[in-house]
Order: C-alpha cells, then structure tokens, then sequence
C-alpha cells in the first residue's frame, strides 16, 4: 500500500500538498510560494493513508520534516516484526530512530501472549521452570508467576494485537 504523507507550512499563508515519496515532497516544496511570494521552508508532516502498522511507526518515531525520508524508505524495506521492534524501542523504551540501525539489533524479547498470566502458562508448557510432573500440574500458581514476570515484561497493544515484551 502506498503511504501519503502531508506537508503543512507553518506559515498560515500557504497552502501545503500530499506526497508520496521524498522526489515528490522536494519538487512540491521548492515550487511552493507563500501568499507574498516568498518561498516556504518549514512543514508539519502529518501522516494521511497507509497501513495502520505504518501509522504507528509514523506516531513512534516523531514523524517530522527531518525523518520523513528515511520513515518512507524504512516503512517500504522493514517486514511487521522490525517494524513492531522499532515501535517498542522509540515508542515505549525511549530509543531515538535511527534507520541505519538494524530494527533487531534493540534486544526485544516479544510474545503474543494477551496477558501475562497467559505468558505465564506458556513459559511452563516451555518448560522454563523446568519440568513440572502432571499431576502437579494443577497446582501451579500461574496469577504469581504472571505477577513476578510483570516486573520486567510488559504490556503493549499495536495494531489492535496485544504483546508482551522484554527489553534485555
């Protein structure tokens, strides 16, 4: 899907323009003039239609003037997962976006689990605590170990998915 950013002057008496690619944004904004005709330099950048994953990347990172080339070539290369690391990492973990870093580089241990009690039981099916005889099985207290792993996980939802992450 072909993301449509806006660029919207700061200065009231011009008009701003849509744009899909860094070509298109530098050709629309030396050609644009305010109402006195001098030429306008500074816009907003505001993100308009695109995949909801690419929304949340835009509103992560601080899409702005400055980034908005390296946000549209990053949102074209990177596959959902580096996408949801990069989110994490400047959304949630206070990262800055740097687009020559590698989105897996930011050590994210990331689970779709919808809560951390569900992480709890999967960590046990796993075998992380070693192995629990079935018949013990019954008496595990998986609200404990949900509250335990609630001190270093935590809890996000993007894209109307529920995930639980671990910055390490």
């Amino acid at each position: 899907m072909t993301i449509t950013l806006h660029a919207q002057p700061y200065d009231i008496s011009a008009t701003g323009f849509y744009f899909t690619s860094a070509k298109d944004y530098r050709k629309k904004a030396k050609a644009l003039k305010n109402a006195y005709g001098d030429p306008v330099e500074e816009f907003e950048i505001q993100f308009i239609d695109g995949d909801r994953m690419d929304c949340e990347l835009a509103k992560a990172i601080g899409l702005s003037q400055a980034n908005f080339a390296d946000f549209l070539e990053c949102a074209e290369a990177w596959e959902d997962w580096q996408k949801i690391n990069v989110i994490i990492a400047t959304g949630e973990l206070g990262y800055v976006f740097d687009p020559q870093d590698d989105p897996d580089h930011y050590g994210i241990d990331m689970y779709h689990a919808t809560t951390m009690r569900e992480l709890a039981e999967q960590f046990v099916d796993e075998g992380l605590f070693g192995e629990v005889p079935e018949q013990f099985q019954f008496y595990i207290d998986y609200n404990a170990i949900a509250r335990d792993l609630a001190v270093e996980y935590s809890e996000i939802e993007i894209v109307g998915e529920r995930l639980i992450y671990r910055a390490s």
